[in-house]
């Protein structure tokens, strides 16, 4: 394998979807193809793509997804909070197809895209690290420690090598004050990820997805031998957001833990 195509075939799921679209043209130096999953319509394949659409809770579907492919960018399922009983299907169910299909396909890298929302709950005052407990703030929140515990138990089991990327606010620019601290650029994402890919060893790592802010929730120590550097920071877009410290008084759920409006959310049941 070369430097500049390490894999023959890369599969990214969730393909359709905001970070998805973004992924679709930046991963391709990466691998000869780039398969492209969804339920949703993804157009006509390019030069390099394969496309094929699967629902993630169709296990005999997602099987057939795995065939041929050398490294996994599992952004599929719901990325908001929802009613449980979707969160199930495509978050937890899901990932379950996954895991064994990568399994049985002899697949040996994954990044999964697991969310800061997988430790809502602690407190914006908090510098949480990977090594403390998860403490979701949303039914979404528990799949993606769902999928963090079952990433773990396929590499302790298979050997199958997984980064667990906990993604800040990945945007344009920040839309909120929030989101100056978790800010995770489209340029820092995708180095992010070549790094999490390229990496000689990653066993099972959890990684904070952000960029270089000037605030801080989130200590990346655990996965910092994976050599990512962030080049880009939320600072550039601190005039839109002028410093509301003087109200914290009158601070909210929203403010005082890290999840912010998740914490609003749910659970729903139908």
């Amino acid at each position: 394998m070369t430097q500049s195509t390490p894999f023959k075939r890369i599969l990214l799921t969730g393909a359709a979807g905001g970070l998805g679209k973004v992924l679709r043209e930046r991963i391709k130096p990466w691998a000869q193809v780039v398969r492209l999953s969804d339920m949703a319509d993804l157009g006509d394949a390019a030069d390099g793509e394969e496309i094929v659409r699967c629902d993630l809770a169709d296990k005999a579907a997602v099987l057939a997804l795995m065939e041929g492919v050398d490294a996994v960018l599992h952004f599929g399922g719901i990325s908001t909070e929802a009613p449980f009983e979707a969160i199930m299907q495509a978050n937890i169910l899901g990932v379950a197809n996954l895991y064994e299909a990568i399994h049985k396909a002899g697949v040996k890298r994954v990044v999964f895209a697991s969310s800061n929302h997988a430790v809502g709950y602690y407190r914006t005052t908090d510098m949480v690290d990977a090594s403390m407990p998860t403490r979701p703030d949303s039914m979404y929140g528990v799949s993606k420690c769902f999928g963090e515990s079952l990433s773990r138990y396929y590499y302790d089991r298979f050997g199958i090598e997984t980064v667990c990327l906990r993604i800040g606010s990945t945007f344009p620019e920040p839309i909120n004050k929030r989101m100056m601290t978790t800010y995770f650029s489209y340029d820092d994402m995708v180095e992010c990820l070549r790094c999490c890919l390229f990496a000689p060893r990653v066993g099972h790592t959890i990684a904070f997805g952000m960029s270089d802010n000037d605030s801080v929730w989130w200590d990346n120590k655990h996965a910092a031998f994976l050599g990512f550097r962030a080049r880009d920071s939320s600072a550039k877009f601190a005039g839109k957001f002028p410093d509301t410290s003087e109200l914290a008084a009158a601070a909210d759920i929203t403010t005082i833990y890290q999840g912010g409006k998740f914490l609003l959310d749910g659970p729903q049941y139908r």
